[in-house]
């Protein structure tokens, strides 16, 4: 009997079956995902990460996302009027920029990202980092010459109380968090001032904080790589140790990123990914095919990981 070519049906059956296992094996677990990058402001990209939250969700995985909103903030700033000092890279954020950058993420991005999800149920609940004592940050600068530069009203994540997130979780909805955090001053007491802190950083303190089985960073690039801009060096997994090794040699943009990885891997979250965001749907692939299409990080050393290609085994899922 001639066997017919596989059809358009079939193949989206066998991509069910292929996605089982990691379902099987993820249900009633935990991911924080970093939302950030051409997934943010592309309109068809946008509409395709909220299907997939929705997806994780129907599929008894318990979502958190995370976001920023440069490109928005940056916009915004624009249109007012208010013009933007940098110091090493870095924005100086005063107090007329801050007001904004709340305004943006908390008004503006996080609504919009609310709104697309709940289109398809009742499902999103928008939150930042002031709400329910989620976050507190303390103020920190950067090095320039040799010398420390004050950056204004930019801090990072000191604590993180996840109480009203896992409530939010266990009653069956998907939190969407703005990065911004009240500021804690040396004595521990509350400052009435409110930070701008880096969204990367931010979610892989949350992931550590829930205990997250997964951190996804959506950037702009297909993953990392060992020899960058050569494409065809592409990392598809790698330890932290070796991770470790390789961050004095990585461009400044993906630092950051590599940095929360290796935080929330120490703070003992068992994987972390970084996935191209310009891709659609590439949470998905990512999480529910064998091979993956980003660079997934583990803990450890090259030699503590067995060459792994099951949900059981830890692979690119």
């Amino acid at each position: 009997m001639e066997i017919s070519p596989e059809t358009q049906e079939q193949k989206k059956a066998q991509a069910l079956i292929e996605a089982l296992p990691w379902i099987q094996r993820f249900s009633g677990k935990r991911m924080v995902i970093k939302y950030g990058g051409n997934a943010m402001i592309n309109e068809d990209l946008r509409r395709a990460f909220a299907e997939d939250i929705v997806f994780l969700h129907h599929a008894g995985i318990h979502p958190i996302v995370v976001h920023g909103g440069g490109p928005q903030i940056n916009s915004m700033l624009d249109r007012l009027g208010i013009e933007s000092e940098f110091k090493g890279g870095l924005r100086v954020t005063t107090s007329e920029a801050m007001d904004v950058v709340r305004m943006v993420l908390t008004g503006q991005v996080g609504r919009e990202l609310v709104g697309l999800i709940n289109s398809h149920g009742r499902y999103a609940v928008g939150f930042s980092g002031e709400d329910a004592g989620l976050l507190r940050a303390k103020k920190t600068g950067t090095i320039v010459d040799g010398e420390e530069v004050d950056l204004g009203l930019v801090g990072e994540v000191t604590a993180v109380d996840p109480s009203a997130i896992v409530d939010l979780v266990d009653s069956g909805r998907i939190p969407v968090i703005s990065s911004v955090a009240p500021e804690v001053g040396d004595d521990g007491q509350l400052t009435g001032d409110v930070l701008n802190v880096n969204a990367d950083t931010a979610a892989a303190e949350l992931a550590a904080a829930l205990g997250a089985e997964k951190l996804v960073i959506l950037t702009d690039v297909e993953g990392l790589y060992a020899k960058w801009p050569d494409k065809n060096s592409l990392i598809s997994m790698l330890t932290a140790d070796e991770l470790r090794d390789m961050m004095p040699t990585l461009e400044s943009g993906m630092i950051p990123k590599m940095a929360a990885c290796l935080k929330a891997l120490d703070a003992g979250v068992p994987q972390t990914h970084i996935v191209d965001g310009r891709q659609p749907h590439s949470i998905l692939l990512e999480i529910f095919t064998s091979e993956g299409i980003g660079t997934l990080l583990v803990p450890g050393s090259p030699e503590s990981q067995a060459p792994a290609t099951t949900p059981e085994s830890g692979a690119q899922a």
